[in-house]
């Protein structure tokens, strides 16, 4: 047995020797080919004042069948850089002699934690490598936007305590909750673009007013923090725009989307044109016992319902796009609209009468009946659906007169990816709806026809 024990060690030590033998007898040469990349560009995604990127890969490829050495590779702009590169699992700006195997391959990491000095302004640098075979080079590209932050924290309960104007010169970022406080206003310009860390919400306090002034091509923009295109399509990056008792809100041109709940309102007054609402976990407007009025207003892909209505109140839908062909979770009803008379407030069950007006509007989606009513005994619960487009399932329990039932709108592409609720030109919305003066152009701003097309888009 002793014997055998000797023999076994002296074969791992044999071993061992030959294998590191073999590792230094490793000759890395010149390459002779130009080296392949995975990308020539890196597009890293726009990005905030101070605030890292998250990280991007770019591969080196060595194609030819022997080692090579790369004599250098290194960031352009050297220490003087907004980038940071990470070689083969080393950081730095310059790196020589860097190895690579035939046929295989390295990762370069990037990331940017940029200083911005003007509203936005290009980030521009170049990862070059170098070798005999000729100078080759990787492109870095990024708009830095400035931004301004509000940050909540056990020492600053970040409230906003006098009236307050948000201009587009820089991003507003929002760590934990901003609050308006009662009774105040907050006026938000076209253009400004308004960033949430997870879980990070504004919050309206009580009689406080909320001013979205967005214009055609220059939206105001409320999302997570993420600006990657990916985080476009995904829910739940950020809580929502909550309102208290009494707020008010008045919305022009708006995206809001990625959130919890996009909107929730208790006992708000709202009027909100010419926006779209996407993607959120739950609700894009969750109302309770409130007031809303909403003209060319596009809403697609929320997994409880578009539009959630509580305890009642009073909502005016005209020229809408209510969509829903939420894919996140299929546990979820994912609706057009779901309204009761009812409100679970804490150990309280509330109610209240309701009154529901949806005229010239698309209610459309995956499931059987995008539109949910349950009215209460005792309550008054009045509807009407007319000059409508709807899924109009087995178990709808209201009418909805000169409405078309159960017709693909034929959306340009109802894919959040590449949301475009717009309908084609054989779509059966197309002239059907009712000539209101009132709306006479569409969210695009075109001239709506007599009979217009039904929907937030002629």
């Amino acid at each position: 047995m002793n014997k055998f024990k000797l023999l076994l060690g002296a074969s791992f030590w044999i071993l061992l020797m030959a294998v590191s033998c073999n590792r230094d007898d490793i000759n890395f040469e010149s390459p002779t080919q130009l080296l392949r990349f995975s990308a020539d560009t890196v597009f890293c995604d726009t990005v905030y004042n101070q605030v890292r990127s998250e990280t991007y890969a770019v591969k080196i490829y060595n194609n030819e069948d022997k080692d090579v050495m790369i004599p250098k590779i290194s960031l352009g702009s050297g220490n003087a850089s907004l980038y940071r590169i990470n070689v083969d699992g080393k950081a730095g700006t310059d790196f020589t002699n860097v190895p690579l195997r035939k046929n295989d391959s390295l990762y370069i990491f990037v990331e940017i934690a940029p200083v911005a000095n003007a509203p936005q302004a290009i980030a521009e640098d170049q990862i070059n490598v170098e070798t005999p075979a000729g100078k080759q080079h990787v492109t870095l590209f990024s708009v830095v936007q400035d931004a301004e932050f509000y940050i909540e924290s056990k020492t600053n309960p970040n409230i906003l305590t006098n009236n307050t104007n948000w201009t587009n010169e820089k991003a507003k970022i929002i760590f934990g909750n901003l609050t308006l406080d009662a009774g105040k206003k907050l006026d938000i310009q076209k253009g400004t673009k308004v960033y949430f860390f997870k879980n990070s919400a504004l919050k309206i306090g009580k009689n406080a007013e909320l001013n979205v002034k967005g214009e055609l091509n220059n939206e105001v923009i409320f999302r997570g923090d993420r600006s990657e295109t990916k985080y476009d399509t995904i829910p739940k990056n950020w809580q929502g725009i909550s309102f208290d008792v009494g707020a008010k809100l008045d919305m022009n041109y708006a995206r809001v989307f990625g959130g919890t709940r996009g909107l929730q309102m208790i006992e708000t007054n709202a009027a909100i044109k010419n926006s779209i609402i996407h993607t959120h976990q739950e609700y894009g407007i969750y109302a309770v016992k409130s007031n809303i009025t909403a003209s060319n207003l596009v809403m697609n892909n929320c997994g409880e319902a578009d539009l959630g209505i509580f305890k009642g109140g009073t909502y005016n839908i005209t020229h809408s796009t209510l969509a829903n062909y939420w894919d996140f979770n299929t546990a979820l009803p994912s609706i057009g609209i779901y309204a009761t008379n009812e409100y679970q407030n804490n150990a309280t069950l509330e109610n209240g009468p309701l009154t529901l007006n949806v005229k010239n509007s698309i209610i459309y989606g995956s499931a059987e009946n995008m539109v949910e009513l349950k009215p209460i005994s005792g309550q008054t619960f009045t509807t009407d659906f007319s000059y409508n487009l709807l899924k109009y399932g087995s178990k709808a329990n209201y009418a909805a007169p000169n409405s078309i039932k159960n017709q693909d709108p034929k959306f340009q592409n109802y894919f959040t990816q590449k949301l475009n609720l717009r309908v084609k030109a054989d779509s059966p919305a197309k002239g059907k709806g009712v000539y209101l003066s009132s709306f006479p152009t569409d969210i695009a701003g075109v001239t709506r026809t007599n009979p217009p097309t039904i929907g937030a888009y002629q």
